[in-house]
């Protein structure tokens, strides 16, 4: 994280190399300090970006189905176990 005395220094440094000029030592700290900003920016950007979730149309109609699907599985295990309780009623009533 970039502190704000960081900043002013940047400033600082960026009104001083318009208008005398900088010497290498300031020329240096100034790279190193746009470095150090770049890389505040670029780490929170990448945070932020990361806790984005996008959806659209076909994730919520994806959701849906899944849904769907499962209520029918459910339906359809109830019903096997239906027929699979006659199928049992039924051999013991024949005596197969």
């Amino acid at each position: 994280m970039v502190t704000k005395e960081q900043i002013d220094r940047i400033n600082e440094l960026a009104k001083k190399k318009k208008t005398e000029g900088l010497t290498e030592e300031e020329q240096a700290e100034q790279k190193a300090l746009y470095r150090a900003y770049i890389d505040a920016f670029k780490a929170n950007l990448k945070a932020q970006l990361d806790t984005i979730e996008i959806v659209d149309d076909d994730k919520k109609e994806v959701a849906k189905i899944e849904e769907e699907v499962e209520a029918l599985e459910e339906t359809l295990r109830k019903r096997l176990k239906k027929v699979k309780k006659n199928l049992i009623k039924n051999k013991t009533e024949s005596g197969f």
